[in-house]
């Protein structure tokens, strides 16, 4: 019998209403939005309601999925299904942590909010931008950083597929070369150069900030979007892979090469949207995927479990 993995989903994927159903539907999924409207409220209001402009502001962003990212997990919990492994898209790590019970569900949420404003202040005072390249490999795109002062590669997404983050002034002339180079960059909407040197200032205020945070060894294992290998159960190590993430590369494509190793040959994407399951089936043909962002997609997954002899866990 294969193994499941939870996958939990990354700023960007955000719309207006997400949530909602799984609130209205699920007690577990409802009750991951009551908490965070007792530490912030109105964050299930801004998932259910507010514009798309707001909800793609970094402050609001990633306590607003975040909460939908893990709601939409409680709720497959709370239906028997439990995953043997689990991994999330740079801010979805907080809510892969929190499901897994390094962070208690309050202090997840907290640190998610002050990760988020921490990030958000770094991007405004040093701006740089952020662009998707296709049709290039990893070393290709590295090459390519090299002639830049301030450009760096930062999601290894897939096969084909690195994002990378940079200068303002800088990325335009990056994107120029990587089509004089056979490939293609898609400039992305993003508030700020994540996961490079431009978020330093974050990760070391977020270091401060763990030192406070009471943290535990996973009971589901984790992989850690720094290393791309399992959290261990030291809690010097585990804070350490936590803020380091900020400002490094996700190393996404070996986690999921290293899940598939470790026998998974069901991933389920939780969260808003189906980036990620997009990613998993450009890395592992083959592969068992699903996604639970609502009532609907839920009901869904389920019923695959059930006729592929995977449930209840």
């Amino acid at each position: 019998m294969g193994k499941i993995a939870f996958l939990f989903s990354g700023q960007g994927t955000q719309y207006t209403g997400m949530g909602r159903s799984l609130f209205e539907s699920s007690k577990a999924a409802g009750d991951v939005f009551r908490l965070a409207d007792r530490f912030r409220p109105g964050t299930s209001a801004q998932c259910f309601s507010a514009p798309k402009e707001e909800l793609s502001l970094t402050v609001n962003t990633q306590p607003c999925v975040y909460c939908v990212d893990l709601s939409a997990a409680e709720a497959l919990r709370e239906r028997g299904v439990c995953p043997d492994m689990a991994a999330g898209f740079s801010l979805g790590e907080i809510a892969a942590l929190t499901f897994s019970g390094v962070f208690s569900p309050e202090d997840g949420f907290s640190f998610v909010c002050r990760r988020g404003k921490a990030m958000d202040e770094a991007a405004q005072k040093d701006p740089g931008g952020m662009a998707a390249v296709l049709k290039l490999s990893s070393g290709q795109v590295e090459q390519l950083c090299q002639k830049f002062r301030r450009v760096y590669p930062v999601n290894y997404n897939c096969p084909g597929q690195i994002a990378v983050a940079g200068d303002r002034e800088e990325i335009g002339p990056f994107c120029a070369e990587v089509t004089a180079a056979g490939g293609r960059a898609v400039p992305l909407a993003v508030s700020g150069a994540f996961h490079s040197p431009f978020m330093e200032p974050a990760a070391v205020r977020l270091r401060e900030v763990l030192k406070d945070v009471s943290v535990q060894a996973p009971k589901i294992p984790v992989y850690s979007n720094y290393t791309a290998r399992l959290y261990g159960t030291d809690a010097a190590g585990i804070r350490e892979n936590i803020f380091r993430q900020i400002s490094h590369p996700v190393l996404w494509q070996k986690i999921l090469e290293d899940m598939k190793a470790q026998g998974a040959d069901i991933f389920i994407e939780t969260g808003a949207g189906k980036v990620l399951s997009g990613l998993v089936r450009r890395t592992l043909p083959g592969v068992t995927i699903c996604h639970v962002e609502d009532q609907d997609t839920l009901e869904k997954t389920i019923s695959t479990l059930k006729e592929k002899g995977e449930f209840p866990c």
